[in-house]
Formats: C-alpha cells, structure tokens, sequence
C-alpha cells in the first residue's frame, strides 16, 4: 500500500499544482468565461489520459520515450507563447484574452496526459502479480493509490484558491515559477531521449544535466510545492492585516468571510504540501528500505542434483538454496512446507514478473521482495501471478532432488 500511496503522490502532486494554479490564474487574471475553456481542457486532458492509458495496456505501439520528447517541447512552446500573448492581450477584450487560455489549456491536456495516464495503468499494472480484482492485496494497493489521488488533489484544489486570492500581477508570477521548473525539469529529460537515440551527437555537459534531472526527478516537485507554499504564506500574512474599506456591516461581513476563505485555503496548502513532503521522504524511505534475503542454507549435491532433506525444510519457515555455476552465477532455489499439509513449495527465487529480487517470510508469509506481494504458500510450485519459476524436482526417501541439469536453464535470470 505504502508503495503504490508514495507513487502516486510523486507521479501526480506537480501535475495538480500546474492544473489548480492555472485554473486559479484564469479566473484571477481574465475571468469567468475564459475559466469554462480551461475546465474543458481539464476534462479532455482526463479523456485523453485514459486513452493513453488503454492504448499503453492493450498495444506495444506506444513509444513512450517518443510520446514524452512531444510532450516536452510542446508544452515548453505553449508556456512561451502564453508569456507573448499575455503581455499582449492582457488588456484586451475577452476574445483576445481567449488566446493565452488556448496555451494554458494545451499544457493541461499535456500535463495531464503525461501524469495521469500512467496512474490509470495501475490496476492493470497491479493485476499482473494478482489472480482477482477482488483479492486483499489488489485492494489493498489500490486504496494507496487512491490516498495518494485524494491528497493530491486537496492540493490541486487548494492551489487553485490561492491563485485565485493572489493579486493578478502575483498569481501570473507564481504561475510562471511553477512552469519554468516543470519545462527544466522537462528539457532535462528530453536530453536524455535525444542523447540515447542519437538525435544529437554525444555532448559531456548535457548528459550531465540529464543525468542530474534523472537522479533529482522529486527535487522538481519539492521546488513546485516550496512555491505554492510561498504564495499561501503571503496570503496568510496578508489576510491578518485585512484593511479593506467598507460602508455597511453586510459589506464588513463580506470582507470578513472572504478573509476566513482565504486563511482556510492558504492553511490547506501549507498542510497537504508538508503531508506531500513527508511522504515523498519519510514514508518512501519506509516503502522501499530494503529487506535483507535470508542467508543460503548448504546441501549437498549427488550424481547431479541438489539434496535437501526433509528434516532441513520440515519447519514450516522459508528456507533458500543455491547452486553456482561455472560462470559465479549462483542460482536460488527456495523451498517451505505448506500449512498443514506434509507437501512441499518449491521454485526458483525469481519469478517471471519481478526477476531475481527474490522472496522473504514476513508474519508467517512469503512476499516478494519488488512488489510485496503476499504469495499464498500452498499454490507455491504452480505458474502464475508472482508465483516462483517453477522448477522440475523429485522425492525420494524423504529427501528432495532437483537436478542442475534444469537449473542451469535459468542461469540468465541470476545474471
């Protein structure tokens, strides 16, 4: 759960910035009827990103590295033409103020496609190492998933009622900071894609720089959140010195609500941003520390197969053997008792999902070490899901063979 909460608010927190902060600038900046062409940008960017979504499940025609360089550029050239037509129209009338809007809404339907399509493979991506929709642990996925969603969108909203509450000059400022980091962020990427497909020749400084995008892809959206929190803190400050005039108390209770609004908003997005905050740090740190694999016990090998009595593996705990090839690869193997039963699980240490990452036993359970699922123990031994590759073995006289002859078919999962 904690994995899939953390993914999501990485994958969707800047997008939700972007998305509130232009809906909020829209309105602040040119008003009611420019605002309907943005939240139709908004329902086709949902559209759209839904079609991705399906299109990256059912078919291979999907480039993404392709798709994304588009996105990149595209939206940078629609953040600069917004800048262009906004000095130029910003005075005008609401036909011309419909152009800066059109390249607001373009970088939505973007942003959003690149965001959120990969967040409705989820499902799909989870029932890959799950047998139903129904099971615990999809469920139990998808409601992390979910979190992330909602938090996400608590600061989507609240970054729309700040833009909204900022003097104009202000909500263009701090919605041009948001969107000269994402276009950082985004030229910085596309160097790699170019760099890798040799659509530029080699160049040392730009890799680089990609390389630093890549290794600093959250630093991005902490500098997205560290601005909104910026703004909401102005609007704090401000809102405790309300000054405005009035000449009727319906007017002074006007003011006042407004001013209550304004904190609430602002209180919001300095709460969900640090919420965001800590679960891109503290709770992904928990999600993905690592979990140390059990030692390989020793066996014995006779006339070409590893021997594993019964009385090594009778105890109903995870138990992980190896055999090294010729070449140092050391190929895993584990075996456990089933519950109640005197037959036995047994597989590689890999399976066709996840690779080699292996399993541990947690609370009486085997889980894989990628994606934490909990496999159910008696259907060890079978194909399917995450289950272990399985592997050809025989009983005899209270002892388990598995040949190397057969082991050494999976040399290449172990490399």
């Amino acid at each position: 759960m904690l994995k899939y909460l953390v993914d999501a608010t990485l994958q969707l927190v800047a997008m939700m910035i972007i998305v509130g902060m232009i809906l909020g600038f829209v309105r602040n900046y040119f008003g009611d009827k420019p605002g309907k062409l943005i939240q139709i940008a908004v329902l086709a960017g949902v559209l759209c990103a839904a079609a991705m979504a399906v299109m990256k499940t059912v078919t291979n025609k999907i480039d993404t590295g392709g798709w994304n360089l588009w996105f990149y550029y595209i939206s940078l050239g629609c953040f600069l033409l917004f800048l262009v037509s906004t000095v130029l129209f910003c005075r005008k009338k609401v036909l011309h103020s419909l152009i800066p809007c059109i390249f607001l809404g373009v970088i939505i339907v973007i942003q959003m496609v690149y965001a959120l399509a990969d967040f409705f493979v989820y499902p799909h991506t989870i029932m890959l190492t799950e047998d139903s929709l129904l099971s615990t642990n999809f469920l139990t996925k998808m409601s992390g998933a979910l979190v992330g969603l909602i938090v996400t969108l608590i600061v989507g909203f609240s970054a729309n009622a700040v833009a909204k509450a900022l003097k104009r000059g202000e909500s263009l400022f701090f919605l041009c900071l948001i969107l000269i980091t994402v276009s950082c962020r985004q030229v910085a990427a596309s160097f790699s894609t170019l760099l890798t497909r040799r659509i530029i020749p080699n160049n040392h400084t730009l890799f680089q720089i990609a390389k630093f995008s890549s290794n600093h892809s959250s630093l991005f959206k902490y500098i997205c959140l560290g601005i909104l929190m910026a703004a909401a803190i102005l609007l704090l400050i401000r809102s405790l010195r309300e000054n405005e005039p009035y000449s009727n108390p319906a007017q002074r209770r006007k003011i006042i609500f407004k001013y209550r609004m304004i904190r609430r908003w602002s209180t919001t997005a300095l709460i969900f941003s640090v919420i965001c905050i800590l679960m891109m740090t503290v709770i992904y740190g928990i999600a993905n520390r690592e979990v140390e694999l059990s030692p390989i016990e020793d066996c014995e090998i006779e006339n070409g197969a590893l021997v594993i009595p019964f009385e090594m593996v009778d105890d109903g705990h995870l138990h992980r053997f190896g055999y090294e090839t010729d070449n140092g690869v050391v190929i895993r193997v584990i075996v456990i008792q089933k519950p109640n039963s005197s037959s036995y699980g047994i597989g590689l240490d890999a399976c066709d999902i996840c690779g080699e990452t292996g399993y541990y036993e947690k609370d009486g359970q085997v889980v894989c070490n990628l994606c934490d699922v909990v496999m159910n123990i008696n259907t060890i031994g079978f194909k399917g899901g995450c289950n272990p590759i399985v592997i050809d073995y025989t009983i005899e006289n209270g002892r388990i063979l598995i040949p190397v002859e057969g082991l050494m078919e999976y040399e290449s999962e172990f490399k």
